[in-house]
């Protein structure tokens, strides 16, 4: 087996760099939308894959740096986190994630409070993971926004990608008053999913009565009509019209069939959040035509995520519905789990090791649509790779390098 890894170049532990020319040869690389290549070599310029194939029939330009690894993946996507916001240490100034002043929030943009230099997103990145749909995280009905970003960059506006992805909403025992929010209301499901409806009742109103269908306003603020603007009722205009999905948190088998059913009503698009119990809803969630993200394998067991199962991955694969992983929201600790590993369970419990990677990439990126920039090793896509010194995943394997469009990117010390 060919060296691990013959350089990484040092850069600060939240750095970017400009993007860089470079070569990777892999004992193993894996396209994930193609068969594995043995010796072979991906070509990086200008941030993008140039060319990739077997070692043979792929020219490496002259005075290109090289770096060489005994596997090559693309890089590793977590579809649902809310690092970024919420810190690594339990400290009230680092824990943005959440506000529980309001159960309907939908304008607080993930943007405004995402830190790129955050420690847990350094740590993300050092197991090759270098793309993270991250925001506001379940507990209230509507939380707030959520964003994709690469792993890497000090600015927000070096990291995000998509700076308004979806909308977080939560259904079920995660969306009612606790001692925590310190509210009367919504006391029970019913409640919670009424005050869902009418907002969005309000937000469809809204939108008839503006004066133009891209809602363009005057300088002043105001529309044609004289009235101002409602940033609520905008953001969830948008799920309306379809520009983005709403993420609905739901874990038990009711709670799921109420959120197909609220999008069915709207004719929204939905993504399915945690669905613990989505193995006793199968059928409905394929008929809606939903995917899922689903919890953390090693989520606790408690309370609405009680009957989680490790073998739901499988069943949904074997049901034919798109699902990627995540590492979900931890209140406490760990502060972020990794996707690395929540794949790598799923290898003992009905998928192969094609399914766990191609769930953690290219599945991935098709549910967040980014799959035209990432998820796979083909040309013209970022040249974003995991390299690893053995089976991603072993548990005894590392990750030795990380490439995000182009850029070597150090890892943290573990």
């Amino acid at each position: 087996m060919r060296r691990q890894l013959l350089c990484i170049g040092l850069l600060l532990a939240a750095g970017v760099a400009e993007s860089q020319d470079i070569a990777v040869r892999g004992d193993v690389i894996y396209p994930v939308t193609a068969p594995p290549i043995e010796n072979g070599v991906v070509v990086i310029e200008d941030g993008r894959i140039a060319d990739i194939g077997p070692a043979g029939d792929v020219r490496i330009p002259d005075g290109i740096e090289v770096v060489d690894a005994a596997v090559v993946t693309p890089g590793l996507i977590d579809a649902h986190s809310v690092v970024g916001l919420a810190g690594w240490l339990n400290q009230d100034e680092a824990q943005d994630q959440i506000e529980h002043t309001a159960a309907i929030q939908p304008e607080l943009r993930a943007i405004d409070a995402y830190n790129p230099r955050e420690h847990l997103i350094a740590w993300l990145r050092s197991f090759g993971i270098t793309t993270i749909h991250t925001g506001h995280a379940p507990g209230e009905i509507i939380s707030g926004q959520t964003l994709i970003a690469k792993t890497t960059g000090d600015t927000v506006a070096e990291a995000v990608i998509e700076p308004f992805a979806m909308i977080a909403a939560t259904l079920g025992e995660g969306a009612v008053v606790t001692e925590e929010n310190g509210r009367k209301s919504p006391g029970n499901r019913s409640k919670a999913v009424a005050m869902l409806r009418s907002e969005l009742i309000a937000a469809r109103e809204y939108l008839a009565g503006r004066a133009t269908p891209d809602d363009e306003d005057s300088e002043d603020g105001d529309d044609d009509n004289g009235e101002g603007r409602d940033l609520r009722l905008e953001a969830l205009g948008r799920v309306l019209r379809r520009e983005v999905p709403l993420l609905v948190t739901a874990h038990r088998h009711n709670d799921i069939v109420t959120a197909l059913r609220v999008a069915d009503e709207f004719d929204i698009d939905i993504i399915l959040d945690g669905a613990a119990e989505a193995y006793l809803v199968l059928d409905e969630i394929k008929a809606a035509g939903v995917p899922v993200i689903i919890h953390p394998a090693m989520t606790r067991a408690y309370g609405e995520k009680e009957n989680i199962s490790f073998t739901t991955p499988a069943k949904l694969l074997e049901a034919g519905i798109p699902f990627a992983f995540q590492s979900g929201f931890e209140g406490y600790v760990p502060k972020t789990r990794v996707v690395l590993f929540e794949a790598a369970i799923t290898l003992a419990h009905g998928l192969s090791f094609d399914e766990a990677l191609a769930h953690a990439t290219i599945e991935a990126a098709k549910i967040l649509g980014i799959a035209d920039r990432v998820g796979s090793l083909e040309p013209g896509k970022d040249g974003d790779l995991a390299l690893y010194d053995g089976d991603p995943f072993e548990y005894t394997t590392h990750a030795v390098g990380t490439i995000i469009e182009g850029v070597q990117v150090s890892n943290v010390v573990r």
